[in-house]
């Protein structure tokens, strides 16, 4: 079984409609199969795909591709000018300053400042001291955006040494995990992306033929990590869906994955999660997905997911959700209608 995608939690959605009026939000959350009762439930996520929908069709309705995130809009055409400055770089670095350069002509809140640290690179988000404060989410959002941009300009998903944030670790740190292509760290002194520094020396592969698949593909390409990463966390969920229903033991993974289970908990604990999480996280992503893609009875779902019963299913996913799995169905069928 392939790994269902991550889903995505309610406060992420709630923090790109905090620009768009009430009318707006209920209209656009209707438009992208999100029941508008769900952004009121804190434990509530929307799949990848609604979470998509709803960024595209903000970005319009709002004229600005990170709708609501900063002081200043980002006009619509904002991502292709940007990538068209940096096709030309004859290397990664020059075109990783650029970027800095774009976005300190373009907004108040941040600089981005990209250097060579002997064996590793790094790109800061500083905050400026004398400009409006950016959010939590705009913070992330930003350093997603560069490693995104970063990763398509030589044709190369860049694996990150770390993703370190100033800011304490929220209640759903894990949902981090499948942002940044390796260990997330928080309660950091600079709030920051680094990586390998030879990275830096890459030439620049893609061409101006190639930028339009890759806006019309936005924010997916940038925004959410593949399951081909070699992460341990993503190796394990790829373990547990592959042999759902049957729910794989720690011991078999392991055993699957060529580590001892004292290695793999170590390794898990290192990267800020445990099998455990990513077991629930797995099971909750897919049953959320099967009730929101199919019309499969929730006692079929429930066992396809892991679970020899319905009454542990419903208490689980009320667990993970605030919901059961029949509202959930059922408030999505009334915003598709």
């Amino acid at each position: 079984m392939r790994p269902p995608s991550a889903t995505v939690p309610i406060s992420v959605v709630n923090g790109f409609l905090s620009g768009a009026d009430r009318a707006a939000v209920a209209r656009l959350a209707e438009h992208s199969g999100i029941p508008h009762e769900l952004l009121a439930m804190p434990a509530a996520r929307v799949t990848q795909e609604q979470f998509s929908t709803l960024y595209r069709l903000l970005a319009m309705e709002l004229d600005d591709e990170m709708p609501g995130i900063f002081t200043r809009p980002l006009r619509n055409g904002t991502l292709k000018f940007l990538c068209l400055s940096l096709l030309d770089a004859p290397r990664l670095e020059v075109a990783l300053h650029r970027f800095g350069q774009f976005f300190h002509l373009v907004l108040d809140e941040f600089q981005l400042v990209s250097r060579r640290e002997d064996a590793y690179a790094s790109v800061e988000f500083v905050a400026n001291p004398h400009g409006p404060q950016a959010s939590v989410l705009a913070r992330e959002l930003m350093l997603k955006l560069v490693h995104g941009v970063a990763s398509w300009l030589i044709r190369e998903k860049i694996p990150l040494v770390e993703a370190a944030f100033e800011f304490q670790r929220p209640a759903q740190s894990g949902d981090l995990l499948y942002l940044f292509p390796g260990p997330v760290r928080f309660g950091h002194e600079r709030t920051h992306i680094a990586f390998d520094s030879l990275y830096l020396d890459r030439p620049i592969r893609q061409r101006k033929s190639d930028l339009n698949a890759f806006l019309q593909r936005a924010p997916e390409d940038w925004i959410f990590v593949s399951f081909t990463e070699e992460m341990v966390c993503h190796r394990v969920r790829h373990c547990i869906a592959a042999g759902l229903p049957a729910t794989p033991t720690v011991d078999h993974v392991a055993q699957q994955l060529h580590y001892s289970v004292r290695t793999l908990c170590r390794r898990l604990e290192a990267e800020g999660t445990s099998f455990q999480a990513i077991k629930d996280e797995v099971r909750r992503d897919l049953a959320i997905q099967r009730l929101t893609r199919s019309n499969d009875a929730i006692a079929a779902i429930a066992y396809d997911v892991g679970f020899d019963n319905p009454t542990a299913f419903h208490r689980a996913f009320r667990h993970w959700t605030g919901s059961t799995p029949a509202a959930y169905r059922q408030r999505t069928a009334q915003d598709a209608r």
